[in-house]
């Protein structure tokens, strides 16, 4: 298959544009550094679950900006756990980990250090 090379995450601190290049989304952890994902990732339980807790968190975006309920950290593990195709109890155990714990760094800074643990999964 094709190999898609892990989305990084823009540290030039420059970029703003919530402009995607063709066939990726922009989305934005709530510490705001900018991930471009390949689109095929909205088929995937995971990001799905992460636009239904954004949505309840925050709402529907109105300016274009789509933020997630997670920190950086966070949304680089759940990239690598969808690169390697775990399994949907994997991704069901995140997806239920992150929403009980309200991994918003936005609403509860406390909780941050939880979102941070979440590496107890083995691959």
């Amino acid at each position: 298959g094709e190999k898609i090379a892990l989305p990084q995450p823009d540290t030039s601190g420059c970029s703003t544009s919530t402009t995607a290049e063709k066939g990726h989304f922009v989305v934005y952890p709530a510490d705001q550094k900018r991930f471009l994902l390949p689109l095929n990732y909205l088929n995937n339980e995971i990001v799905e679950g992460l636009l239904k807790l954004a949505e309840e968190e925050f709402g529907l975006p109105s300016s274009g900006h789509l933020t997630f309920p997670c920190d950086a950290k966070l949304m680089e593990y759940a990239i690598v756990l969808i690169e390697q195709r775990v399994t949907r109890d994997v991704e069901k155990a995140l997806l239920m980990s992150m929403g009980s714990s309200h991994c918003s760094t936005s609403k509860d800074l406390h909780h941050q250090e939880t979102c941070n643990q979440l590496s107890i999964f083995s691959f």
